[in-house]
């Protein structure tokens, strides 16, 4: 019997969401993402910082949707993405707080005692995210 997990990682993440073009454009745009690929008569774009890959689809029963509710539903509570520095960290929330239509859950703070420091959002099309920088991953990479 094998200890070792039999997985390798996230290939990519698929969240659906309200707006494809503006939550789309948010990462484009915003946090200067790329995008990789399209499937427009799904409608899908995907998007990736050169570490992650996300699949961002169109929901298409707009008259149906129901909002994200992290307490209520099942499935995803938060997307968290890693940040290279505390300067990173401080800019990317610069951007995504002036960004129309993100909401600012609270600017950089420590989690916890520290030293690690995050900040959370939702952006423009209702997707809670989180931006971490811990410094002792970058004192070990």
């Amino acid at each position: 019997m094998t200890t070792q997990a039999l997985t390798a990682g996230i290939d990519h993440v698929g969240l659906s969401v309200r707006d494809l073009k503006q939550t789309r454009d948010f990462f484009v745009e915003c946090l200067h993402w790329k995008q990789v690929g399209e499937k427009p008569e799904y409608p899908a774009a995907f998007v990736s910082d050169g570490h992650v890959m996300l699949t961002l689809w169109q929901v298409t029963h707009q008259d149906r949707l129901i909002e994200f509710d992290r307490k209520s539903n099942v499935g995803l509570h938060h997307l968290a993405l890693r940040v290279g520095s505390e300067e990173a960290l401080d800019e990317i929330f610069r951007r995504v707080s002036q960004w129309p239509g993100v909401k600012v859950e609270f600017s950089p703070e420590n989690l916890g005692p520290g030293p690690k420091r995050h900040t959370m959002i939702y952006e423009p099309g209702g997707i809670r995210l989180e931006f971490d920088f811990d410094p002792r991953l970058k004192a070990a990479g």
